[in-house]
Formats: structure tokens, C-alpha cells, sequence
């Protein structure tokens, strides 16, 4: 195989086989990352097995360093990898995606090509940008964001993030990136890449990210690099109040800590932002269950926010 000098930072907790599945791709790319550096918050060592299982068959290229979390969370376990990669160019990766063979070369070669580029993500292949609806495009014009051609890719309003457009076929400049696997030049990251307000499911932390490396690069998306998203429902993931209230809560963080947007028009249309998503979800869901999740969710998150707390993951 041919090497690359990237780490590549996976977060991982109780899924070995998807885990191993999205090694094996990255693995068997034209172009192969140096080291891996795994942090795994499993309550068994079925992962750790399957994975020294996996990298026991290679002559010990390239390098694996697998690690248990010290604190469960993928911005947590992302910031434990760092310390423990070598590299400066770092490949963040999801354990449920599955990479194309030329995925990791494109990522490459963009970064290769431009110096002036901080990050570069893969497109996802059964994930793109799709044009919002009527109401979320008047909710939107409501914060004074003109729409142009597309969203694709941009962060409207209040931390509001759309995909970029897949079907796109050059190198598209971005507004932000998806760490379902984005190449970073480690030098534009911050110490810590992520902060502790993203805890548990950590909503909103490639945002983050992504606006801080922004300030210093431009960020792009390479349609060439292609992976598949085999996301999968999950306690962590069904409608909740804890999640909506943890949405809340880290959007206006990024508001307001990221995006240094503090004034009171900006709090106004934060409020008034929530107003129309409660009732765009109250009008999809017709009163049901999930709306009253999302709306008990957010008026915690407003106390919260008012009071000065963080949602605890």
C-alpha cells in the first residue's frame, strides 16, 4: 500500500463491525493514512478485539494507537485522539462511513494543490443538499438571509448549517464542514479542536470547528471524495427533549461565542428563529409527541441560556 502522512482521529463506542467496516475501506484506498488513532468509549473490548484482530494481519504499517475514553463523547474522544496523533495533517472520521477508494487520494490532492485551504471534506453520497420548503425558506428570509441560488453549504442566521451539493462536480468553497471525514491542516486547528461545551452527542461541534479554522483558510468539499453514511437510529438520536434542548443551547453558543454575533437583533432573531421551527415542527407534526419534545427542549434550553448554563451531555 501507499502511505500518506495523515493521522486519521476516529471516536468510536459499542459498534466494532461498522468500526472495522470503514477501516478496511480507508485500508484499501489508492492512498492510505500513516496512523489511526482510535478512542474508544465501548463498555466491552469487543472493538479493541476486532480491531487488533484487523491491524495484526498488516507488517505493522500503518500505525494503530487505540486508546479508552477518559470521557465519553465524540468531541471529548476526538480531543483525546489529538494528543495522540503525530501528524500534521489529520483525517477526522466517523465509524459508520464508508470511503470510496479514491476518497482519502481526492482530500489529498486538494490540499496538496492549495495552500491556502484549512480543510477538505468528502462528499456523502445519500446525504446532499436539498432545497429548503416554502416555510423554511420564509423562516429563513425572516432573519434577512437572501437566498441566491442555493444554501448548499453555507451557515445561515443563527448557526443553521445546510449540506453542500454532492452532484457538484469542482471543488466547492464551503462555509463548513461534516467531520464524516474532512482532512484538516493541524496547524489552523485550536488546542483544544473542540470545546467542552460539546459534550455526549455533541451537536454542533463541526460547526465550530469549522467557523474557527475559517477565520484563518478557506474550507472546501471535493465531489471526487466520496463516502457512503450508513447512519443508523439510535437512543441517541430519537427525538428527545434532552436532544432539542442540547441543539438549542450549542446553536446559540456558535452564535455567540463562535460567530461573535451578540447583539440584541441577533438575540431577536434567534428567538424568532426557534419560533418558526416550533411551528413549522407543531404544523409536521401535528401536535404529536416529537413536537412536544422539541418544544419542552427548547424552553429549557432558554432558561438555560438565560441563566448562563450549558447542556449537560
Amino acid at each position: 500500500m501507499k502511505t500518506i502522512p495523515v493521522s486519521v482521529v476516529i471516536p468510536t463506542m459499542n459498534r466494532p463491525v461498522p468500526l472495522v467496516r470503514m477501516i478496511e475501506s480507508l485500508l484499501a484506498s489508492t492512498l492510505v493514512p500513516e496512523e489511526f488513532v482510535i478512542v474508544d468509549g465501548s463498555v466491552d473490548q469487543q472493538s479493541v478485539n476486532a480491531v487488533n484482530t484487523l491491524f495484526g494481519k498488516l507488517a505493522g504499517e500503518p500505525r494503530v494507537i487505540m486508546q479508552a475514553a477518559t470521557r465519553l463523547g465524540a468531541a471529548s474522544q476526538r480531543n483525546q485522539a489529538m494528543a495522540l496523533a503525530r501528524h500534521d495533517m489529520i483525517l477526522f472520521c466517523d465509524d459508520d462511513i464508508i470511503a470510496e477508494p479514491d476518497c482519502v487520494a481526492s482530500l489529498w490532492k486538494a490540499m496538496q494543490d492549495d495552500a491556502s485551504l484549512g480543510g477538505a471534506s468528502a462528499a456523502i453520497v445519500n446525504q446532499s443538499y436539498k432545497r429548503p420548503g416554502a416555510l423554511m425558506r420564509r423562516a429563513i428570509a425572516v432573519l434577512g438571509e437572501p437566498e441566491g441560488e442555493t444554501y448548499a453549504g453555507r451557515i445561515v442566521g443563527p448557526a443553521i448549517a445546510f449540506l453542500p451539493d454532492v452532484s457538484a462536480r469542482d471543488v466547492m468553497p464551503v462555509q463548513w464542514l461534516n467531520l464524516g471525514c474532512t482532512l484538516y491542516r493541524r496547524r489552523l486547528l485550536p488546542d483544544p479542536s473542540f470545546d467542552q461545551v460539546f459534550e455526549g452527542y455533541s451537536i454542533g461541534e463541526d460547526i465550530s470547528l469549522s467557523l474557527r479554522v475559517a477565520k484563518h483558510a478557506r474550507l472546501v468539499n471535493v465531489p471526487a471524495a466520496r463516502i457512503y453514511h450508513d447512519s443508523r437510529p439510535g437512543p441517541h438520536k430519537a427525538p428527545s427533549v434532552q436532544l432539542s434542548r442540547m441543539d438549542v443551547v450549542n446553536r446559540h453558543y456558535i452564535m455567540t461565542a463562535i460567530m461573535d454575533k451578540r447583539g440584541w437583533r441577533d438575540g431577536a432573531r434567534f428567538l424568532l428563529w426557534e419560533c418558526c421551527q416550533l411551528a413549522i415542527s407543531a404544523i409536521q407534526q401535528r401536535g404529536g409527541a416529537a413536537f412536544w419534545k422539541r418544544l419542552g427542549g427548547s424552553l429549557l434550553a432558554l432558561r438555560d441560556i438565560m441563566r448562563g448554563r450549558r447542556v449537560p451531555g
